[in-house]
């Protein structure tokens, strides 16, 4: 592997060597091995937010098998995951696929500039050695959607005259000392439901943890370690098992989440019963876990093997639902007049959004303002070329999208290499009507939503939160439709014709994850359903036949059987369709 400096103009440059950004750069490796990348990471160590988050008890709240990569297998025993095994899982990750050498370590972008003359962003990094400049055709953007330098943390009063230690678990010390002592844990979002069983266990435990909550969330819980999985690893081997054991999971998600909004009564009263078995005869689960929202109107929190509630039943934490007055020397005063005693004090307040890490951008000089554009397919921001992102979903596993929208972002590469294409841009109908890209109830979304870009109701332009929806859209569907605006700033005579001129070159879908679907009138609870009814592949149903551009050839480790396509520059009868010009204006995005 050639050796990258910051002399050399890349194709593409990723930002962020966390899940997203790691999983880009095995993407590009597999399926366009004639790029040049590099991988700019600002932190000193890989891992994103696996290496930054060091509170007690770290963990997915998503199951692995779902949450891993589809590429490579999750091997370990436990679905739901301590943060270090995921965080070797995405070390290794790297290792295997010879990204370690392409990362540059601390590495933080500070601005991103296109120009369209030259069809190159400018990327300027600050390092320990001084500012550095590389030049990229495309950025891809592995940052996520969160402030990681500072969480949300409200205005207290009275917060200076507590005596005691006041940490956010986004900066945990390493030498924080809780042992024998009295904690508070403000906030009771997936971070809190972590904390309380983690510092009430082992020869460090807390004294007492004490949850203060000022609305209660809905918590239910699974089995760490799933026995289907470890079944199916034994029969089928490691591969085929891990295939299996994902697919499941996703036709589980993908019904609990669809049960769950269209039965919400039902599903609340199936999450109580499991509650009130869980918790202590007599406990007020109606004031402690019971929400005044929907299920999924905000994210369920896991807790593996109902840790939480065996911690409560034990004695060693409590809950308490009440509004802070304020801090006192030796507490928290609520508003009911209850005084909590505390010796440490953990703000689990939240998170700050920040999309693509405060990165100030601009195209031809001109700011991107990201409230004025809106998102296509999940990748790219209306105006703005070459420039990729990457959200995944808030209703599944994280790396469930991250992945297909790294597949449709390589077939994108090489649908514009067959044609000599240097420049796309994603133009959104200035007409089309857009409401804000994350529809959730969330209070970490809402307090910055209007700093997000948009989303519109198209379906290109949708945020989709379906697996099955963006497996027809990102790995089956047509690489080219009427929004994308390609363009060469040094155009070859000798390319391909432009596709848009002639026949659209047909597409051949890469092998999908079929999804095995239940049926909805026989799945009393949505979180146990265990005989799905296999029905087809809603990706492959009433779709017709297409035949790819021979760049988008299906990944050798998935197809089964290559399928020979004629070439469609000697097609017998092109399809004749109009001229790129005819099909869609650009539009002008304000700054």
């Amino acid at each position: 592997m050639t050796s990258i400096t910051t002399a050399d103009q890349l194709d593409v440059l990723i930002i962020g060597a966390g899940i997203s950004g790691i999983g880009a750069g095995r993407y590009l490796r597999t399926h366009c091995p004639d790029k040049t990348f590099a991988i700019l990471e600002g932190r000193e160590a890989s891992g994103g937010t696996w290496d930054l988050f060091r509170y007690p008890g770290i963990r997915s709240d998503s199951d692995l098998h779902t949450f891993g990569y589809e590429f490579k297998p999750w091997r370990d025993k436990d679905a739901i995951a301590d943060g270090s095994k995921i965080l070797g899982y995405l070390r290794e990750t790297a290792t295997e696929n010879d990204l370690d050498e392409l990362i540059r370590f601390n590495h933080r972008v500070i601005g991103a500039s296109w120009d369209s003359a030259e069809a190159l962003w400018t990327v300027e990094a600050e390092t320990p050695e001084g500012a550095r400049t590389f030049r990229a055709r495309w950025v891809f953007a592995g940052t996520g959607y969160y402030n990681y330098d500072e969480g949300y943390t409200p205005v207290f009063p009275g917060r200076d005259d507590f005596e005691g230690t006041i940490v956010h678990p986004q900066h945990w010390p390493e030498d924080l000392d809780y042992a024998g002592k009295k904690v508070v844990v403000i906030g009771s979002g997936a971070t809190a439901v972590t904390l309380i069983p983690a510092m009430t266990s082992g020869p460090s435990a807390a004294a007492h943890v004490t949850m203060l909550q000022r609305t209660p969330t809905f918590v239910t819980a699974l089995p760490r370690e799933d026995k289907i999985a470890q079944a199916l690893r034994r029969t089928f081997g490691e591969e085929r098992g891990y295939r299996l054991t994902r697919r499941k999971n996703i036709t589980v998600q993908h019904w609990t989440w669809r049960l769950a909004r269209r039965f919400p009564d039902q599903t609340r009263a199936l999450l109580r019963k499991a509650q009130v078995k869980a918790l202590p005869e007599g406990y007020d689960v109606d004031t402690h876990f019971n929400p005044p929202y929907n299920p999924w109107d905000q994210r369920l929190c896991v807790v593996p093997d109902g840790d939480l509630f065996k911690t409560i039943r034990s004695g060693k934490a409590d809950v308490v639902t009440d509004r802070i007055e304020t801090f006192t020397p030796n507490g928290i005063r609520l508003a009911s007049g209850q005084e909590l005693e505390a010796d440490i004090i953990v703000t689990e307040t939240g998170l700050n959004l920040r999309l693509f890490g405060g990165i100030p951008m601009t195209v031809d000089g001109a700011p991107v303002h990201f409230p004025d554009t809106v998102v296509y397919r999940g990748l790219m921001l209306s105006g703005v070329p070459n420039l990729a992102l990457s959200i995944g979903y808030t209703n599944a596993s994280w790396t469930l999208k991250v992945g297909l929208l790294c597949e449709y972002f390589t077939r994108l590469l090489r649908y514009m290499d067959t044609y000599a294409y240097d420049t796309v841009r994603a133009e959104a109908d200035p007409a089309m009507p857009t409401r804000p890209v994350l529809d959730f109830a969330a209070g970490y979304i809402q307090r910055s939503i209007d700093e997000m870009p948009r989303q519109g109701d198209r379906e290109q332009w949708q945020t989709s939160t379906g697996f099955a929806d963006d497996v027809r859209l990102l790995r089956n569907g047509s690489v080219y439709d009427e929004y994308l605006h390609f363009t060469s700033a040094a155009a070859d005579p000798t390319a391909a014709a432009d596709p848009t001129a002639a026949a659209e070159p047909v597409e051949v879908p890469a092998v999908a994850e079929p999804v095995e679907v239940p049926d909805p009138t026989t799945a009393a609870n949505p979180t146990t359903a265990t005989e799905p009814v296999e029905v087809p592949d809603p990706t492959t149903v009433a779709e017709p036949v297409e035949v790819p551009d021979p760049t988008t050839a299906a990944d050798p480790t998935t197809a089964a059987e290559p399928v020979e396509v004629p070439d469609p520059t000697t097609a017998a009868a092109p399809v004749e369709v109009p001229e790129p010009t005819a099909v869609a204006e650009p539009v002008e995005v304000p700054a």
